[in-house]
């Protein structure tokens, strides 16, 4: 007991306390302010520019409008619309039913022209100010189009009135999907920007307090240990290529933590991998050999000494040359299907907008676990067309009706559907960014995404568990045991996350992994 009541203890658990109390605080703040998407407006100017006899000021400011019928009572109101919520804002996440988003109201006056200025680096705004957009203005009443605004953008609205008084009514009017339109305002120089309020200050000093006298007592005490999950040894990542990525940054993030430990990833496809530590693992006198093999779905090899640790969910897409532009950019699966059935041909044969040049099938090897999850999930059976070409490009085998070949990686999967006519292939979707000369597919009109994925929506079909594979259960102080236990914590989720991956362990990620285990042993 007096062990337990050691300082560092007491102060590390009065942290701990104070940390759960501030999250929870934070947890409730979120829940009862659940707006994040937010378009603000203010009124940056609202001037007369006639002589301004309406306001009983008359000749206080002479203008050239004087002149113009209706233009003697003129001002100009320069209206600032800007995204200053906490995440972007897509066109498709205004909720009116009109073609346009906002709506600007200029009571009492009459809209006589508008002008649109956008800050240095933002030219991509403007393309969205067009008539065809739903831009335009009617007597008082100005309508914005639906402009994507990424976090802290913003456009300006220079508008000339005229039939009313300086300082009338202006309001924006429309809606945002989980958020809100709302009148802002700037800090001036002359004003102090707001400081904490009382109780986020004394939650600051408080766990700054309880941190720094938790420091003072480690560094007298000079005998810090390492992490307890740290491991020391040599361990090899081997599997999938598609998800060497995410594997390349666990690695690095646990050696960052672990200098002792040294990670070696050898991505060569699913099935090799894990038929590798099979027999790898067959042979060694050690029971467990210093592998892990990761694979996109489950492993195919029979051995009854792999055990299987589920990690991720990955989205996975078809993608074709840039030059087949389907309708919608989308096939059925029943299309997909015909397509490796080799019963499409040419593409025209699917559409008549379609060019009339050969299909060109660009899979993956059999050891390849993205082609297994889309044999699985979306072929539901075997690609029945024969590799006929190593190139891609001819067929070795003069009497094939369909030219198909076999690449060793996702990445050279994508580089020849981009480079050849009529191509056709597939790949997991976050190696598709960026990437030139391709297009991907969605199936039965939904779009590949693992943010729809992580709402919990399985309504896409090309996606899989990935499973991290071990001859049998390595020994508890094993750098195996522990880089397995570092991919469940929250730094290692992060890493998956920024990779394009819905990790296993949160809630939704469970259930889905969860999901798509009962359906690979269901042979879906």
């Amino acid at each position: 007991m007096q062990e337990w009541l050691s300082a560092e203890n007491v102060v590390a658990v009065a942290t701990a306390v104070a940390g759960v109390v501030a999250s929870a605080v934070m947890v409730w703040y979120e829940r009862r302010v659940p707006r994040r998407k937010r378009i603000g407006y203010r009124v940056q100017m609202d001037n007369p520019i006639g002589h301004d006899v309406r306001s009983g000021r008359a000749n206080v400011r002479l203008g050239l409008f004087d002149e113009g019928p209706d233009m003697s009572d003129a001002t100009l109101v320069l209206l600032r619309v800007e995204n200053d919520g906490s995440q972007s804002i897509a066109d498709n996440d205004y909720t009116g039913r009109e073609l346009h988003g906002l709506t600007a109201v200029f009571s009492g006056r009459v809209i006589r022209g508008v002008s649109v200025t956008q800050p240095p680096g933002t030219d991509h705004l403007m393309d969205h100010f067009t008539p065809a957009a739903g831009f335009g203005y009617r007597d008082g009443v100005l309508r914005i189009p639906r402009v994507p605004l990424n976090r802290g953008d913003h456009f300006k609205l220079l508008v000339l009135l005229s039939g009313g008084d300086v300082d009338s009514p202006i309001r924006l009017i429309g809606g945002i999907r989980d958020g809100e339109v709302h009148p802002n305002r700037s800090a001036t120089p002359d004003e102090k920007p707001p400081l904490f309020s009382r109780a986020a200050r004394l939650i600051t000093v408080m766990l700054t307090l309880c941190v720094i006298a938790l420091a003072a007592i480690v560094v007298v005490r000079d005998d810090t240990p390492p992490p307890v999950e740290c491991a020391t040894g040599e361990l090899t990542l081997t599997g999938s290529t598609a998800f060497a990525p995410v594997l390349r940054g666990l690695a690095e993030e646990y050696e960052k933590d672990c200098a002792d430990a040294e990670i070696r990833v050898d991505a060569r496809g699913s099935s090799a991998g894990v038929n590798e530590l099979a027999t790898l693992g067959a042979g060694s006198k050690k029971g467990s050999p210093a592998v892990i093999a990761f694979s996109d779905g489950p492993g195919t090899s029979a051995d009854p000494e792999l055990v299987g640790h589920r990690v991720a969910l990955s989205v996975f897409t078809l993608v074709v040359n840039d030059g087949v532009r389907p309708r919608g950019g989308t096939l059925t699966t029943d299309d997909v299907r015909r397509i490796y059935r080799g019963e499409i041909t040419r593409w025209r044969q699917l559409d008549a907008s379609l060019p009339d040049i050969p299909v060109v099938l660009v899979s993956r090897d059999a050891d390849s676990g993205t082609r297994q999850v889309f044999q699985r999930t979306v072929l539901r059976g075997w690609e029945q067309v024969a590799s006929t070409s190593l190139d891609c490009r001819r067929d070795d085998l003069s009497t094939a009706r369909v030219t198909r070949c076999e690449l060793d990686s996702s990445e050279q999967v994508l580089a020849k559907v981009a480079e050849l006519p009529g191509a056709i292939g597939y790949s997991e979707l976050n190696l598709t960014a960026r990437r030139t000369g391709l297009r991907r597919l969605a199936l039965d009109g939904r779009a590949a995404s693992v943010e729809t994925l992580e709402r919990g929506d399985a309504t896409y079909p090309y996606y899989g568990a990935e499973y991290a594979y071990t001859y049998r259960r390595p020994p508890a102080n094993s750098l195996a045991d522990s880089f397995l236990a570092h991919v469940r914590r929250g730094t290692a989720q992060s890493v998956i996350r920024n990779h394009g991956h819905v990790p296993c362990e949160t809630a939704t990620g469970a259930r889905l992994c969860d999901e798509r285990a009962r359906d690979d042993a269901r042979g879906a």
